[in-house]
């Protein structure tokens, strides 16, 4: 029976899983948006422009037949959730709905001190980003509450893969190592998003949430090291925060500091991370870079 999964975002988690499911199982088609027309075709897939400005064109037919459903695209700090603001109601009214995944990230919790959080953990978000995406994180599970729409709630580490992270910005000359201390960061590999959203999509659970991190929380410092002994080349030097000019967003994302349990996608969902830490995860990376 063929699955229909749409994109409201079509970015790099989404074509990361995209590509997961084809793999998985030919009998997926596949549709999405996009803010511009692509330079390329996207896999042969039916691309619509969706900006964040103004609803789909023919909302309910594009989507009636759609059985599965991601959820990318960030809140803004005007309209809140672009697509609920433009759709909610059309989205309400879907009938073939069997899944719904909304990408968030685990700023919804906050600054804990570097302590330890989990999936039962309340959101207590600390900054206005944060406020933003839990704001958006009720108002999709709305949806589940009022009409049934099967939601799935993923909130997100910071995320890394082939094209993007700080293996990335290291060979590109523009990372500093800024030196926090007890500065904790949660990571995810781009292939075990695609493996979690693929287990809960076999598995569905509506109104749940799930932490998507790795194993290990670690500092930046630590991870640049680590990636620096792979390439073998010198550490950065070290820039304490204090001194360093960094922009706004960046020392806001400095202001939180927790580090994030998984224990939910193991139990619930049976998934077994390809790269359970950082180490696993860029030392993939490295072996895969061209001679």
């Amino acid at each position: 029976m063929t699955q229909n999964l749409f994109c409201f975002g079509l970015g790099y988690s989404a074509q990361h899983l995209i590509r997961h499911l084809k793999a998985q199982d030919k009998d997926w088609t596949f549709s999405g948006t996009s803010r511009h027309q692509p330079d390329q075709p996207l896999g042969h897939m039916d691309t619509h422009i969706f900006d964040g400005t103004r609803p789909l064109t023919q909302t309910a037919e594009l989507l009636q037949d759609v059985s599965h459903m991601l959820i990318s695209i960030p809140p803004g700090a005007e309209v809140g959730d672009p697509i609920l603001h433009h759709m909610e109601k059309q989205l309400s009214e879907l009938k073939n709905l069997k899944w719904l995944g909304y990408l968030s990230t685990t700023g919804v919790y906050g600054d804990h001190q570097g302590n330890w959080v989990d999936d039962e953990t309340p959101p207590a978000p600390t900054s206005a980003k944060g406020r933003q995406r839990r704001d958006a994180e009720l108002a999709w599970l709305q949806l589940w509450h009022d009409h049934g729409l099967p939601v799935h709630l993923f909130r997100l580490g910071s995320i890394y893969g082939p094209g993007r992270g700080h293996l990335n910005s290291l060979q590109a000359g523009n990372v500093r190592k800024i030196v926090k201390q007890d500065q904790y960061f949660s990571r995810i590999h781009v292939e075990d998003i695609a493996q979690v959203l693929t287990a809960s999509i076999k598995a569905p659970n509506p109104g749940q949430s799930y932490n998507v991190v790795d194993d290990q929380p670690a500092s930046t410092p630590e991870v640049l090291d680590y990636l620096c002994d792979l390439l073998d080349r010198p550490h950065l030097p070290p820039i304490d925060i204090k001194a360093a000019d960094i922009s706004p967003m960046m020392r806001m994302f400095y202001s939180e500091n927790k580090r994030v349990r998984n224990d939910r996608i193991s139990q619930e969902l049976g998934v077994t991370l390809t790269f359970p830490t950082y180490k696993e995860g860029f030392s993939h990376l490295v072996k895969s870079l061209p001679k």
